[in-house]
């Protein structure tokens, strides 16, 4: 175990960037404390996945103490922050008080309702285990009551599913419901042919995935279109209600089930000082990923906002900022300067379902099943833990090959799940 003599870096959030940099520190001359409200780290590229009944929640899950327990110089705390101290370096948890010689926030996003009446108390947000359980739980339900009442009203409300944003979340969940509802469900629910589920996926801009190329967003509208998908382009949402949805133009869509990915905002701890902030409520770095007026103090992922730098907010980022912020860190231990944060785009890529997918690699752009493909392996390869990653690889096959969904057996909804009627 490393000396209390040595210095003490603390590191709030256990997402891909805060994980990332704590595994960097691995073996450095500091203390390192991860601290995390949740015991176990999320993938969360695949939380769609357990939302429509593809994988299971544990699957994509694993105990960071388990990630870190090789390295004898990191230590992980369980707790919420409920405040950070800038100037006395004090982080304060509903359990104890934590003092440190540097800081890095890595607490990630949170759903951003962008002040739409309805929205946080009927529509389903997809950020945590959490949110994704609720959903595939509220779904199950759904089905299971349009299955017996007599009402074609209430009916059609429970069959209809409105998506609320058309960025890379919004596009894989609505092409993961094709899956589910139109060729899972109508195995168990025969009279679903005659009367099938209503996917809508609404989307305030042009155009679906506006950070793809023009082709590659005209390939992902008409396969979805294709594949039943209503979708509603320059639309937005004036209101959420338990059953419908309501459209800035007037128009009101029956819907029990609204799923909202239509935009993040950083979630921040509560600090005695305010701090400057950038779009979406991050926090404004210097190159270096050092807060200006704290040199102590880093801040990464969807918490920062990186002058010079257009970011999109997805995984590779994050862990890339990780790795320079331990760099730095390891840096500023040996007096030395910390250095700018340069991210190296490997590409990007997006699923659709259905065998389907599209991404720009470099120059080449990408689509259709080779698209597919290549967003399960490299989404395969960095799923956590060896164990989840056999699960998952055996669940996919035998999904691909009977085109099910194996992972919603389980229709008892646990007491504490927050499911929205």
């Amino acid at each position: 175990m490393v000396s209390s003599v040595f210095p003490h870096i603390v590191i709030i959030g256990a997402g891909f960037g805060g994980l990332q940099t704590a595994v960097s520190l691995g073996g450095a001359a500091a203390r390192v404390t991860l601290i995390d409200r949740h015991n176990y780290h999320t993938f969360v590229p695949l939380l769609y996945q357990v939302a429509t009944a593809t994988l299971e929640p544990e699957w994509i899950a694993l105990p960071i103490h388990k990630l870190l327990r090789r390295f004898k110089n990191i230590q992980f705390v369980q707790g919420n922050v409920e405040s950070v101290d800038l100037t006395a370096r004090r982080v304060q948890t509903a359990q104890m008080t934590v003092q440190y010689d540097y800081l890095v926030l890595a607490t990630g996003s949170q759903t951003h309702f962008q002040g739409v009446p309805g929205a946080n108390n009927y529509a389903f947000p997809l950020r945590t285990l959490a949110d994704a359980i609720a959903l595939k739980y509220h779904l199950l339900q759904c089905i299971e009551q349009a299955a017996q009442t007599s009402d074609p009203e209430e009916r059609r409300q429970l069959l209809t599913i409105a998506v609320v944003g058309g960025g890379a979340t919004g596009v894989e969940i609505a092409g993961a419901l094709v899956e589910l509802c139109h060729q899972s469900w109508p195995k168990d629910y025969s009279w679903l042919h005659n009367d099938p589920v209503q996917l809508i996926l609404v989307q305030s801009g042009p155009e679906l995935l506006p950070e793809f190329p023009h082709p590659l967003r005209t390939y992902t509208y008409k396969k979805l279109v294709n594949l039943g998908v209503n979708i509603q382009v320059e639309a937005k949402v004036a209101s959420v209600h338990a059953t419908h949805l309501e459209l800035d133009s007037g128009t009101l869509i029956p819907c029990t089930t609204t799923i909202w990915t239509a935009g993040v905002k950083a979630a921040l701890p509560t600090t005695e000082t305010s701090l400057p902030q950038g779009t979406r409520d991050k926090l404004s770095v210097l190159p270096s990923l050092q807060l200006q007026q704290y040199p102590d103090v880093y801040a990464l992922g969807d918490t920062a906002q990186v002058p010079g730098q257009t970011l999109a907010g997805v995984a590779p980022e994050a862990l890339q900022q990780g790795v320079c912020t331990a760099r730095n860190l390891r840096r500023q231990l040996k007096g030395l300067t910390p250095q700018p944060f340069r991210y190296f785009n490997k590409g990007r890529l997006a699923i659709i379902g259905c065998f389907a997918g599209v991404g720009k690699i470099g120059p080449l752009p990408i689509r259709g099943f080779l698209g597919w493909f290549l967003w399960l392996a490299v989404h395969w390869v960095y799923s956590p833990g060896y164990r989840n990653r056999l699960m998952i690889l055996m669940t996919w096959l035998q999904s691909f090959i009977t085109r099910d969904k194996l992972a919603r057996q389980l229709l008892m909804l646990p007491s504490h799940s927050p499911v929205k009627f």
